[in-house]
């Protein structure tokens, strides 16, 4: 028996239909020659054999009396992997547009509470020849760097299957409500010991927040306030219904480190860039895009070094994103500046955030301020606390496998919000960065639309690199395409899914390229 910690909770309670509190990956798969056996089939059996290696899967959830403190998780000795694990087929002819709509459709669905808060489905009938595998699992269970923990359980790094011992005994019997209950009294006074403790960090904290921040430029309260300046109201920033829409996007990981690289910021920098420039682009082509910057809310990890637990450690950060500025130069030295004054900002006040507080009511308050949230409808009338969500995870950088196939893809999806219809979170595997755009489908039903300028968003910056030389002694390689055939290694190319090319014009190219990628930026 464990008690959810305050973070872990906060999912729990702020869900509802139209909100739900999952994410999940996509992930295809290349099925060697000679592949034995279905998919499918062997998907069950690897997972059946590794289960045990993973709370997340054999925990449930049990409420304490009249939820006046948060859940606890408990053993669930009769996991059904048949409900679990599904499959999929999809109608021909089989196209990635289906997948990311079946996908979003999949994604839609709340995950049921009395079973272990997880599901995957197999999904098979693409024209590529390759296999799918659609992943969810509760915010409340897992963040994105724990997912990454828990891929590493359930991914090979190579063909052969891996051994594990078996599976120990376990508790078969619920604890009974009387230790629920002491349980919960007895974390909770162990959640104000340690607000008493954190009180002088907390004070510091606060107090380096209204003192001059040379990186940002700004001075006391008045910085405090421009950090924390609501964003312009947007198309994004609506109530959201409960169906999603989602689409992929890859570009290669060496190109988007040169390009942060190049101009003295990180790869975060690069992420924040091209999702400027596409989000510009795709306002400006519904005549909505504000005269002011968007404001932009990232998770940062909060974990200790070599933490590898699965639970929630992560709070929020925000930023701006120059999507006022016409030129991709522009854009991203802006941006390489706030995310200095935003670590900066971050860094003094990292040591006293909370990841857990007492839990006696807050069922109650939580659950009823997200419902009333909901059904007055405030996030279409009040500013946006932020436009967008994004998040950028580090993955595995060497092929990884299940059931013998090779995995392809990490393309990982989130949660959009109400008053945030749109999550960009973006995952690096194997020399690649895969974006999964999650949002509301009725804010956002041309999510391809997004994600066809976020394509071109690279691109654009690739040639600003090469016009400006920035890349002098940069080797810029190109993600290898997947080959015709079955048995290919990589992701097929599509409207939604582009692999940007290394920019090699020939002699008086340049000029016009740059052309053309300025009046699009336009």
């Amino acid at each position: 028996m464990k008690q959810l910690s305050g973070l872990d909770a906060a999912f729990l309670h702020l869900e509802l239909p139209e909100m739900p509190m999952h994410i999940g990956a996509l992930h295809l798969f290349d099925l060697p020659p000679g592949y034995r056996g279905n998919f499918y089939d062997n998907v069950k059996a690897h997972v059946a054999n590794r289960v045990h290696l993973a709370a997340l899967f054999t925990k449930r959830l049990a409420n304490l009396p009249m939820d006046f403190a948060n859940p606890v998780w408990v053993e669930d000795t009769e996991v059904d992997l048949d409900y679990h694990i599904q499959h999929v087929v999809l109608p021909g002819p089989g196209s990635m547009a289906q997948l990311e709509a079946c996908v979003g459709r999949l994604h839609s669905q709340l995950l049921d509470r009395s079973r272990p808060l997880w599901e995957f489905h197999v999904i098979e009938g693409l024209k590529s020849g390759q296999w799918a595998l659609y992943t969810k699992v509760h915010h409340a269970a897992v963040d994105g760097v724990g997912a990454g923990t828990l891929a590493r359980v359930l991914l090979d790094p190579t063909p052969e299957l891996r051994e594990f011992p078996s599976a120990t005994g376990h508790d078969a019997d619920p604890p009974g409500m009387g230790r629920m209950v002491a349980g919960a009294l007895r974390h909770t006074a162990e959640q104000y010991w340690k607000i008493v403790k954190t009180l002088p960090a907390a004070a510091r904290a606060a107090g380096a927040l209204v003192l001059p921040s040379r990186a940002s430029g700004s001075k006391g309260i008045a910085g405090v306030k421009k950090r924390f300046t609501p964003g312009p109201r947007t198309p994004l920033n609506v109530a959201v219904t409960s169906q999603r829409s989602f689409a992929m996007v890859r570009v290669p990981l060496v190109e988007a480190k040169a390009v942060g690289k190049a101009f003295g910021g990180s790869l975060n920098d690069a992420v924040l860039a091209i999702c400027s420039a596409a989000l510009r682009r795709y306002l400006a082509a519904k005549d909505a895009l504000p005269g002011e910057p968007l404001k932009v809310l990232m998770p940062v990890n909060l974990r200790a070094e070599g933490d590898a637990k699965l639970n929630n450690q992560f709070s929020f950060a925000l930023s701006s994103l120059p999507t006022h500025r016409g030129g991709a130069r522009e854009r991203m030295e802006e941006i390489v500046q706030a995310s200095t004054s935003m670590k900066s900002t971050f860094s003094k006040v990292k040591s006293a955030l909370p990841t857990d507080l007492p839990s006696l009511g807050v069922p109650w308050i939580m659950s009823g301020i997200a419902s009333l949230y909901h059904r007055s409808r405030l996030a279409n009338r009040m500013p946006p606390l932020a436009n967008v969500l994004v998040s950028n995870v580090p993955g595995p950088q060497a092929p990884m496998y299940m059931a013998g196939a090779r995995m392809a893809s990490f393309y990982p999806l989130s949660i959009p919000l109400h008053g945030i219809a749109l999550n960009i979170t973006v995952m690096s595997y194997n020399g690649a960065l895969d974006f999964g755009l999650t949002a509301c489908r009725r804010a956002l039903p041309d999510l391809r639309e997004l994600a066809k300028y976020m394509s071109e968003a690279h691109l654009e910056l690739m040639a600003l690199l090469k016009e400006t030389e920035l890349t002098e002694n940069v080797t810029v390689m190109p993600l290898r395409r997947r080959a015709a055939g079955k048995g290919a290694r990589s992701a097929p190319r599509s409207r939604a899914t582009v692999t940007p090319l290394p920019l090699k014009p020939r002699a008086g190219k340049t000029a016009g390229r740059a052309k053309r990628a300025a009046r699009a930026a336009a």
